[in-house]
């Protein structure tokens, strides 16, 4: 189905059922179905709602890099939870969706119950010289490229039906969200808003994870927002769903059934 939100069209999977709900925000370069495997594993115990982000998957694109601001971003999230009616949820944000969900929870919207961040992007600018980012923006462009991002990413192989996914995912990416990302929402420093976030907060990392490593989210992201913790997976890289999901989702499981029993 699709929801209007901030003027755009953004297309939404909702599936299964059980409180709370489950709210997924994937990463730059994927779509509501990079979430597939843990998806299937929680579906039959919780509501999981997934989104594809404006310019990705079948959601409508802003038409400059402008338009990926992550306040902009923040913004579609909640449109998105209004229009559900959603008063009962966990965020599970990753990577650039990770980013996008911290500063969601930092505006305390209504019904959150927990935020649970995979390999998230943290909410200060990038360190990564403007000429590499350039460099990224381009790699979606072609198969070779998107191959060459696989490299990066996943500490593990890749089945050839989640290589398939990965790939064609990435390269339908509309070229304004590809830039939105490495020109202007990496850049954006939010970080003084993490000092608002007061849901219990789980950080979930990939051990031989290159992008986000655990040294760095455990710094820029755990010890910023107050009462986090973080859990680390063995030999496992930046794409914990598709690498690791059984023991991504025993953590997301564990965590959320633990928060929901203090109630």
């Amino acid at each position: 189905m699709h929801i209007k939100a901030n003027g755009l069209r953004l297309s939404v999977t909702d599936e299964g059922r059980g409180g709370p709900a489950l709210v997924f925000l994937h990463y730059w370069g994927g779509s509501s179905k990079t979430w597939r495997e843990v998806i299937e594993r929680l579906r039959g115990s919780h509501r999981c709602i997934a989104y594809d982000h404006r310019g990705w998957g079948d959601s409508e694109a802003a038409p400059t890099p402008e338009g990926y601001h992550i306040r902009r971003l923040a913004d579609d999230c909640e449109a998105v939870i209004g229009a559900l009616g959603l008063d009962d949820y966990v965020l599970v944000g990753h990577s650039m969706g990770g980013k996008t969900a911290q500063l969601v929870a930092s505006r305390r919207p209504a019904g959150l119950r927990a935020l649970v961040l995979v390999a998230p992007a943290p909410a200060t600018p990038t360190g990564v010289p403007a000429e590499a980012r350039r460099s990224m923006t381009h790699l979606y462009e072609s198969s070779a490229g998107v191959e060459q991002a696989i490299g990066v990413l996943a500490g593990r192989p890749l089945s050839a039906e989640q290589r398939s996914r990965v790939m064609e995912d990435s390269l339908r990416g509309a070229p304004p969200a590809r830039a939105g990302w490495t020109e202007v929402a990496m850049l954006d420093d939010v970080s003084a808003d993490l000092q608002n976030i007061h849901v219990p907060t789980l950080v979930i990392v990939g051990e031989a994870d290159h992008v986000e490593p655990v040294d760095i989210l455990q710094r820029e992201v755990v010890a910023r927002i107050q009462g986090a913790r973080m859990e680390v997976l063995p030999a496992t890289g930046h794409l914990p769903m598709l690498e690791s999901p059984d023991a991504l989702v025993k953590h997301i499981r564990r965590f959320v059934d633990e928060e929901h029993r203090k109630d």
